[in-house]
């Protein structure tokens, strides 16, 4: 008799019981559900949507099977962790907002997240560490790690994935491939095997056949030649794969929305004796027509949006983000330079180059998650003749810091390096922020730093980065709005110079303001009839010394920069500042060196005191 379909109140679930206790009907409707609640939470409030949709059956089978927390269960990145915030009894209202649940995986949220990340790559070193830490305490839960096909190729990954392989600390590894990208075995004798490797009557046999035949010189002899002739027979009759090889039990292809079958799969893998990985292939975007139908990624990241026509909720006409047009800017380098070439690490949509990758195929390489090899790329580029433009998110610039310095600066490799979304980054937090590269950078010899406050600076500064023997040159921007306008000309920009607005004046305050925030607080000040010396500091590193003697004389100092900490360029100033005894009151307005957690970007700067309005007020009361 087939059992009555029930249904639940996703928003009354507590904790991920419930899903031990449904039928597969029941299941069916539940991810129906959970679907419908994830589509509807992001197109109010935006979040990660086709990822999610992607792994509701593969998240409710895990937690059908497995015992968490008790097992541990690992996100890459967290891009899919919706449905596991669902079942472990969170609600997605006000996803990302201030008072509502973080995007991401989220220690302090749950006793259910047991590892944070908003990176790719970093499930799989973690797994070891928490299998290590289990087989050392003599516990007897499972690891279980998620992760992508995407990020399982980057290198952290492979590495992880060598090391995992040596050792005997179990870790169950669930390669979700949406995209057919990972090669699947194919046969039904593979099959036959791979099924007989993971049954627990066989690998209790073969621990009891070890057992005994070890008790002797001969039986040594024996296993060993037993062993050599299964291992012989499996490489001429079983299909292998790359984790094969590495030292993996290896499942699938797996159905990623059965869950019947993926139950089936894991318990294969809670059977065999050494690390598994599990192949499911799911649809990305699954539920929802527009998602499923998106080839360029347009669904991953979604800003709010009408469920009915796909389209977007807030348009800004005559207004273009940063992004946009530093991509168009791209656009026109490649066009006007046939030594120009572009890397981009796997964020091509996000940073407006899809016109670039179109015009000129053979001269624009994304090259995945691997911000590494882009930066070692490019810098070797550099010494073959051709000039790199190596585009890519401040936040993921970090991973390359190495490779900027030793492959790229070293060897004074004259590139530019595009900066993308410099400052902070409001909903996805703290794993995101844009900070901190002013700091780091600047402790790197032979690496010019730049931010723009205005289109046609921008202009100026791609134009001077295209020219030899400046090195590294960087220009960093924010992912905000900006007015379209007409027939922008390119500012002609004096190569290391501060750009002075107006007369220097003695005894009257200085202001020093960084980006289009500084262009902001200008616009306001000069309305407003300030009397002072404005200064707008193009180059953020190297320390225009020249400039900062001219201000000697001012009767104190004000540093605005909302697009860095205060230990990145604002430090490098009060410190020249200091050298050459200026002993006035010297204000910063820079945001604090700590990881700031999600909000509205407004809302975040007010917090840190570095919103334009706020320093307004501080100069006027001067």
């Amino acid at each position: 008799m087939t059992k009555e379909i029930e249904h639940i109140d996703i928003k009354k679930i507590k904790d991920p019981s419930v899903v031990k206790k449904l039928g597969y009907p029941s299941l069916n409707l539940l991810c129906e559900d959970i679907r419908k609640e994830i589509i509807k939470e992001t197109s109010q409030f935006g979040g990660h949507l086709a990822s999610n949709l992607g792994v509701v059956e593969l998240t409710v089978a895990l937690y059908r099977f497995f015992d968490f927390p008790n097992d541990k269960l690992i996100f890459d990145v967290g891009h899919q962790c919706y449905a596991h915030k669902i079942l472990t009894g969170r609600n997605l209202e006000k996803l990302n907002c201030a008072d509502g649940i973080s995007g991401f995986i989220k220690r302090s949220e749950s006793e259910y997240d047991c590892f944070e990340a908003g990176h790719s790559s970093t499930s799989l070193s973690a797994a070891q560490a928490f299998a290590i830490a289990r087989d050392l305490k003599g516990e007897k839960h499972n690891v279980i790690a998620l992760i992508g096909d995407a990020a399982i190729a980057n290198g952290l990954s492979f590495e992880a994935l060598n090391n995992i392989g040596t050792r005997k600390n179990k870790i169950i590894i669930i390669l979700n491939d949406n995209d057919m990208s990972i090669g699947r075995p194919v046969g039904s004798l593979g099959d036959f095997f791979r099924k007989i490797s993971t049954a627990r009557g066989y690998n209790r046999f073969k621990s009891s056949y070890r057992r005994v035949m070890y008790r002797t010189a001969i039986g040594r002899g024996i296993y060993s030649f037993s062993s050599f002739l299964k291992r012989k027979t499996k490489q001429i009759l079983v299909p292998t794969t790359m984790f094969d090889n590495m030292g993996f039990t290896y499942v699938g292809p797996v159905d990623g929305h059965n869950i019947k079958a993926l139950e089936k799969a894991f318990k294969r893998a809670e059977n065999a004796t050494k690390s598994v990985v599990i192949h499911v292939y799911t649809n990305k975007g699954k539920g929802y027509g527009p998602a499923e139908k998106d080839e360029n990624g347009y669904w991953h990241s979604v800003t709010p949006f009408d469920v009915k026509s796909g389209g977007p909720l807030h348009l800004h006409p005559g207004e273009i983000s940063w992004s946009h047009f530093m991509g168009d800017q791209t656009y026109e380098a490649l066009k006007t330079h046939d030594d120009a070439l572009l890397i981009c690490p796997a964020m091509m949509k996000g940073s407006h180059l899809e016109n670039c990758f179109a015009d000129f195929r053979e001269r624009c390489f994304d090259v995945g998650i691997a911000e590494e090899h882009a930066a070692t790329f490019a810098g070797a580029l550099s010494l073959t003749g051709y000039h790199p433009i190596l585009c890519i998110y401040s936040t993921f610039l970090q991973r390359a810091y190495d490779e900027i310095s030793h492959d790229c600066a070293r060897i004074n490799a004259d590139m530019t390096l595009l900066i993308e979304r410099a400052g902070l980054c409001g909903k996805y937090g703290e794993t995101h922020m844009g900070i901190y590269d002013e700091a780091f950078l600047k402790s790197i010899p032979n690496v010019i730093v730049t931010m723009p406050s205005t289109f046609e600076e921008a202009q100026g500064l791609m134009n001077l980065s295209l020219e030899k023997g400046h090195g590294v040159f960087a220009i960093r921007y924010p992912h905000s709005l900006n007015t379209v306008k007409e027939n922008i000309a390119p500012e002609s920009i004096h190569f290391l110079k501060w750009k002075f607005l107006g007369e220097i004046k003695e005894n009257r305050p200085a202001i020093i303001a960084v980006g289009p925030h500084g262009h902001e607080l200008f616009e306001l000040l000069q309305k407003a009839g300030f009397d002072g010396t404005l200064i707008n500091p193009l180059f953020l590193n190297p320390i225009d010394e020249e400039s900062v003697k001219k201000i000697l004389p001012a009767s104190e100092v004000i540093i605005y920069d909302a697009y860095g900490t205060e230990n990145g360029f604002a430090e490098s100033v009060e410190k020249y500042l200091l050298e050459n005894q200026f002993g006035k009151p010297i204000k910063v307005f820079a945001l604090p060196n700590s990881f700031i957690q999600h909000d509205s970007v407004k809302n975040q700067e007010i917090l840190c005191g570095v919103s334009v309005n706020q320093v307004f007020d501080f100069i006027e009361k001067i």
